[in-house]
């Protein structure tokens, strides 16, 4: 998910990174279902290759609302989730990323203050190798809900940001941003709740379903907020403050920015509504930012298919390093066209097509990094590097090593599958994975089963160690 830009002989960048007295049920099951926007390109898929799969119909919903203090790194929050488990489970897992130990160490934290609903028995945090309170924070249900039963939750949050600096979650002079900044349902479909340790390394360890999703920011008045999701003009200001709401019926997480960003908007030429920012003193205008942002689509959709959202945006931090991809959202730090094209991959790669971050971080980083060669040459020579492509969170020994197999030697590998297998087969048998994959959290399994009649791509990524035996169809 992060990018960082590192100087390397197989790299040149690499990306990491309702109303009162009625439940949230009664709220949503009285809203038209059909009114939500839908993603575009999405047709119904009965399995069949080319055509795009609809995310679940009980996916989880989910209303963030938050308030950022005027103090600008106090985040005051309320989460209300509808959940339905396609398995049987006493409980709800949330994943508290801002206590992940790298994030922390600036002083960031999440406190979750109150969790309540009508099946909620007790609640409280696990370790999970985080900092503060704990990285995870378990809602004990009062008895078993089954598979296709809904439960609603209600949890109150504050979220301290701390120092500036290159991380998901931050505050610096002009700017406030946090993403991941509330609690995280942890819930992979037909697998069940992640609850995957925190790594000592710079990387991505979450899990988690595509939601139907709501977003209120309510900030001072004098500045914008940029965040995931179909943004609606702010309301009018009242105390000082302005309300700021988007929707994103997709989303497995969302960030959001706020400053004093200058914006420009641009459309691409299949109506995707790009919006970026910068702040004051920025590198390069934002005008200039949305015009690689829409050659970055344009250039994928070539490859990959039709872009997975309505909007795309993207605010300039006051730093660099890097960018951190979020559905429909892109925080980047440090104005570099590569670094931007990596992170609009992770559309299609993490955004769409989901993973385990702890368990596959390959499929989403490889893919993200074998797609920049769209647009700038490949340097390899990273694919006769020690070590397997396709290995967890925990099984790499520093942060170099994962961005070197992970990054390097996965886009490196899949540059290679392509060209044994033919450009024109594989991104055909590549466009049917996205396809059929879309709104998932997908496995190694699932790319083997994309590339089955591509025997030479599937040789490489199997000498790459991206896949593995255990993973080829049967």
């Amino acid at each position: 998910m992060r990018a960082e830009r590192r100087g390397s002989l197989f790299l040149a960048a690499v990306l990491l990174l309702p109303g009162c007295g009625a439940s949230f049920v009664d709220t949503l099951a009285a809203e038209d279902s059909a009114a939500s926007p839908a993603p575009p390109g999405e047709t119904p898929a009965p399995g069949g290759c080319g055509e795009r799969a609809e995310p679940d119909p009980d996916r989880p919903v989910v209303e963030l609302d938050f308030r950022l203090e005027d103090d600008l790194r106090t985040v005051g929050g309320t989460e209300r989730v509808v959940f339905t488990p396609d398995r049987p489970t006493d409980e709800l897992v949330f994943r508290l990323v801002p206590n992940d130990p790298g994030a922390a160490a600036t002083g960031n934290r999440l406190d979750v203050t109150d969790a309540r609903g009508d099946r909620v028995a007790g609640s409280g945090y696990e370790d999970a190798g985080a900092e503060g309170p704990g990285g995870l924070y378990v809602v004990r249900l009062d008895g078993e809900l089954a598979a296709g039963e809904s439960t609603e939750v209600e949890l109150d949050f504050t979220l301290a940001l701390g120092r500036g600096g290159f991380e998901r979650v931050g505050a610096a002079e002009g700017a406030s941003w946090w993403a991941s900044g509330a609690p995280l349902l942890a819930w992979e479909p037909g697998v069940g709740w992640a609850r995957d340790p925190f790594v000592g390394i710079l990387g991505e360890t979450a899990a988690s379903p595509v939601a139907d999703t709501r977003i209120r920011v309510s900030a001072p008045e004098e500045l914008t907020v940029l965040m995931t999701g179909d943004q609606d003009e702010p309301s009018a200001v009242r105390d000082g403050r302005r309300t700021w709401t988007s929707t994103e019926p997709v989303a497995r997480d969302v960030s959001v920015a706020v400053g004093r960003f200058a914006t420009a908007t641009a459309t691409t030429d299949d109506g995707i509504e790009v919006t970026t920012g910068v702040l004051p003193g920025a590198d390069v205008p934002a005008e200039r930012l949305a015009d690689w942002a829409v050659t970055a689509i344009g250039d994928l959709e070539e490859r990959f298919g039709p872009f997975p959202y309505r909007t795309l945006t993207v605010p300039l931090l006051p730093d660099s390093g890097g960018g951190i991809e979020y559905p429909s959202s892109i925080l980047l730090a440090g104005a570099d066209e590569l670094v931007l094209l990596h992170e609009v991959a992770h559309m299609w790669f993490y955004g769409m097509v989901g993973d385990s971050q702890f368990r596959d971080p390959w499929l989403d980083e490889a893919f993200a990094s074998y797609a920049e060669s769209v647009a700038f040459p490949a340097r390899d020579g990273a694919l006769a590097l020690p070590g397997d492509v396709g290995s967890a969170m925990d099984e790499f020994p520093d942060t170099d090593a994962y961005f070197a197999r992970v990054y390097g030697k996965g886009g490196a590998a899949l540059r290679a599958a392509r060209e044994a297998a033919g450009a024109d087969a594989f991104d055909a048998a590549l466009r049917c994975y996205v396809d059929a994959n879309a709104w998932t959290i997908a496995t190694p399994e699932d790319v083997a089963r994309a590339l089955a009649d591509l025997p030479a791509a599937l040789d490489v990524l199997l000498d790459a160690g991206a896949l593995h035996e255990d993973d080829l169809p049967r």
